[in-house]
């Protein structure tokens, strides 16, 4: 502790000598010991369950870019354009390709169905029948290819519209206007807020303590929030590295503020235990001093410190020591708190 906190305690706990009577009614609870539940506990991150890099698939020269970092795309919204120029002359001949191929398979129908006739009658030989209908395969191979071609080429200019998966949040951008792509440059990366999950690792000793379907819940510190897993997957396999098993946990659809990359512990139940437990707003807490406002049988209040567990629970934490069960605590610390410098 330094000398600015040695100074901060003493003069609190000078105050704290002195008992005061509350001007008017201060809520109180008691402390006591309950049956909770005892968790081990593993630092994780969020990812989100639908991620993906959208990539070019045909090249040419960026002339449209509609979404930026952080932007909102719904499913099937144009995120970018290609330009189509060149796709739209490749597309132009493979048309006219289908076009000659379906007049010279016309051409070879009509000359195959002439020397059907004539070879009844006997005016041309069996190979010269054979000749034409050869040729009509032919032009019919042909003309099937040319169609591929023309629906390939079609498809090709399709993909100068950049089209969003599903709807999400943009995260990355990696193109810029006007800059010339190739087939399979990333363009774009996106995911959907709207689900999410936690991965962790967890040592492979303490798999049996959870169990095949843990109870687990996620702390969020960052929003001071704590949230209860909506499935959770035990992988099947372990990191010859670190001895670990990774753990998904999905959280439930929609929960606000919560983003990739974030910081999370995951709370796996693997038990029961006693704590002797207060509510987290009984606690105040001044530079490194962790202290409660203890009520007394005559409604007196008195500052006194305290040793706390940071994991004890959602609402609540664990006193380990400074407090006995059975004693009483001003509920709103704050509130306890003005009432005593008023006296």
């Amino acid at each position: 502790m330094n000398k600015n906190s040695r100074l901060i305690v003493a003069a609190m706990f000078s105050l704290a000598s002195l008992c005061v009577y509350a001007a008017e009614p201060l809520a109180s609870v008691p402390v006591q010991f309950r049956e909770v539940a005892q968790t081990y506990s593993a630092e994780g991150v969020v990812e989100a369950t639908r991620q993906s890099t959208v990539s070019a698939q045909i090249s040419g020269r960026v002339k449209e870019v509609n979404f930026d970092i952080g932007d909102r795309v719904k499913k099937g919204q144009i995120i970018l354009r290609i330009d189509e120029r060149e796709a739209d002359q490749a597309l132009a001949g493979s048309q006219a390709q289908a076009q000659q191929a379906q007049a010279a398979l016309q051409n070879a129908k009509v000359n195959y169905e002439r020397s059907q006739q004539l070879f009844e009658q006997k005016f041309i030989s069996q190979s010269a029948l054979d000749k034409a209908q050869s040729d009509f395969k032919m032009a019919q191979a042909q003309a099937a290819a040319s169609e591929a071609g023309a629906r390939q080429s079609a498809l090709a200019q399709a993909y100068t519209s950049v089209i969003a998966p599903y709807a999400g949040v943009v995260s990355a951008r990696m193109v810029e206007l006007g800059e010339m792509v190739m087939v399979g440059k990333p363009l774009m990366t996106g995911f959907d807020p709207s689900q999410m999950r936690v991965i962790v690792n967890v040592p492979q000793y303490k798999l049996a303590d959870i169990g095949g379907h843990p109870n687990v819940k996620i702390e969020i510190p960052s929003l001071h929030r704590w949230v209860n897993a909506a499935s959770v997957v035990v992988q099947p396999a372990a990191d010859v590295r670190t001895h670990s098993t990774q753990v998904k946990i999905a959280l439930p659809e929609n929960e606000s503020g919560i983003y990739p990359g974030m910081f999370v512990r995951a709370h796996f139940v693997v038990g029961k235990i006693r704590k002797l437990l207060i509510p987290v707003s009984a606690v105040m807490r001044r530079s490194e001093v962790v202290a409660v406002y203890v009520v007394n049988e005559k409604e007196q209040l008195s500052l006194r410190q305290v040793r706390i567990s940071e994991t004890a629970g959602e609402n609540e934490v664990e006193i380990l020591s400074g407090l006995s069960a059975g004693e009483r605590v001003a509920l709103d610390a704050i509130k306890a708190g003005m009432m005593l410098k008023q006296h």
